[in-house]
């Protein structure tokens, strides 16, 4: 995932007096799925707008699939593929019909459109509902209708605008899965939009997290972790031991805490009740499990806490404060 298939370099767009996006750089590298977050008014369906060339920046420059956004936006709009949050379809028709005239629209020829619409209503789920009226699709359904619409013209991109508001647990899960699915595949690039951090968390390569118009911080949930909380032990690892039958089993634990502070980027061990408590600066817990086990001691638990998303992004909201990117 070398190449960039999405650049913006000082991406600025302005009504009047009010800055919507604030010098915006940010590369999207192809095949990745990128997570764009941030409240309501902090500038990401404006960024979303530019890429597809629906509005012109004020300054800066957007190229996308090597083109630019502001002069060839039907081009642009040929490669990419957007779902917003609410998909509209024509719902006296059935999911079939509504996807065979958008692959009109996209100029494939009957042959090719009936083949291309059968395939992905079968990749969606939706299979066995292709015959029914969209007006009757629960909210879970169109959103796979509306994604299968975007795929009709075999995308390079996907943008998608908070696709999971209102579907079921169940249903964001498999939705969520099926952009992973597409994404490893098929080497499809995937913007993700969303203020839903943990649902995020879960598919995204990256993230970028928005503020104010601003793109504060970019990089993956353990770089960014461990960029603010290198302070506070970005790892966080508890194990359970056993030394029923062993001897001196104070002893024992006290020796296991002594090896496992020698690990290299182990920074504490303390031991409560029984357990040892780790602080480190990358995940040791294989490290750790091993020492107990050669130890001749019983693991009864390991569980391990990363700062996850929602403290970062809450770090991010301490005063507003820029604390830079991580590639």
């Amino acid at each position: 995932m070398d190449h960039s298939i999405i650049e913006l370099k000082g991406l600025t767009k302005r009504y009047g007096d009010f800055t919507a996006v604030d010098s915006l750089d940010l590369s999207i590298r192809k095949g990745e799925i990128f997570g764009l977050l941030g409240p309501n008014g902090a500038g990401k369906s404006t960024t979303i707008l530019m890429m597809l060339g629906l509005t012109e920046p004020t300054s800066g420059a957007v190229q996308v699939c090597g083109m630019d956004s502001t002069v060839n936006p039907i081009e642009v709009k040929r490669r990419v593929g957007y779902l917003p949050d609410d998909v509209g379809f024509y719902e006296p028709l059935n999911g079939r019909e509504n996807l065979l005239y958008t692959a009109r629209l996209n100029r494939l020829s009957l042959s090719e459109a009936t083949s291309r619409v059968d395939h992905l209503l079968e990749r969606v789920g939706l299979r066995q509902a292709a015959g029914k009226k969209v007006g009757k699709y629960s909210r879970g359904m169109r959103q796979r209708l509306g994604l299968a619409d975007v795929l009709v013209k075999n995308p390079e991109v996907i943008i998608l605008d908070e696709p999971t508001l209102g579907i079921d647990p169940i249903g964001v899960r498999e939705f969520l899965e099926l952009i992973v699915v597409l994404s490893r595949e098929e080497q499809i690039t995937v913007l993700l939009s969303s203020h839903h951090l943990h649902q995020v968390q879960q598919v995204c390569d990256r993230v970028g997290i928005f503020v104010g118009g601003r793109l504060l911080a970019e990089g993956g949930v353990s770089d960014l972790s461990r960029a603010l909380f290198s302070d506070k032990e970005p790892y966080l690892i508890e194990v359970g031991v056993d030394t029923v039958g062993l001897g001196n089993g104070a002893d024992r634990i006290a020796a296991v805490a002594g090896a496992v502070r020698g690990l290299n980027h182990v920074v504490s061990v303390t031991v409560d009740a029984g357990k040892l408590c780790i602080g480190s600066e990358e995940d040791v817990s294989a490290d750790v499990a091993r020492i107990v086990v050669n130890a001749g001691m019983g693991l009864t638990s390991l569980m391990m806490k990363e700062y996850g998303l929602d403290d970062i992004y809450t770090k991010y909201f301490e005063g507003g404060e820029v604390y830079g990117k991580i590639a």
